[in-house]
């Protein structure tokens, strides 16, 4: 490397502090409680929570998940060609509580929807958009899985508005 390029280099500590402080910024950021579901290669449902989750394009609609790379479900989602988000809202923690288990646990007592043949539906969700996998995509220690919308069930004007702010639940709904 050449001097300029060195001293570009922030040293192991500075690197750490800068984690911590992006860290603590993005907890005062609220964002969408998601959980995402997906039949792995040998059928069986698989889902994780996610919420550096975004629309991406109305035409065609498109949804991107951000995906952290060493999640045990990270490679059934970014395999699968069809997947389900689950846009949460207040009275579904117990839905994210039940995804806090390990990973061949999460489905345990969580009743499917009958339309759960291209992507497991979570029942008790208010509101689902299925989607089949449009690109993949690399960002850093996460990967960004981009689905085209197939599918939205559940009523939007009611639905939605579980938020992670602050290390935690909260709610954000008009009345």
């Amino acid at each position: 490397m050449t001097p300029a390029l060195l001293a570009a280099q922030p040293s192991a500590g500075a690197a750490q502090d800068l984690a911590e402080a992006f860290r603590a910024a993005m907890s005062a950021l609220a964002a969408p409680v998601t959980i995402v579901t997906c039949y792995d290669d040998r059928g069986r449902p698989r889902g994780l929570t996610a919420s550096a989750v975004s629309s991406l394009s109305l035409s065609p609609p498109l949804f991107l998940v951000c995906l952290d790379r060493n999640s045990r479900t990270h490679d059934a989602l970014t395999d699968a060609e069809d997947f389900a988000v689950h846009l949460l809202g207040p009275g579904e923690e117990h839905l994210v509580n039940r995804f806090t288990r390990p990973a061949e646990r999460r489905f345990d007592d969580v009743p499917l929807a009958a339309e759960s043949r291209r992507a497991p539906v979570l029942r008790d969700a208010s509101l689902t958009l299925t989607c089949v996998r449009h690109d993949v995509l690399e960002g850093g220690d996460h990967t960004i899985l981009v689905g085209r919308v197939t599918d939205v069930g559940g009523e939007p004007a009611h639905s939605g508005g579980l938020v992670w702010h602050r290390r935690g639940f909260a709610h954000a709904r008009r009345p």
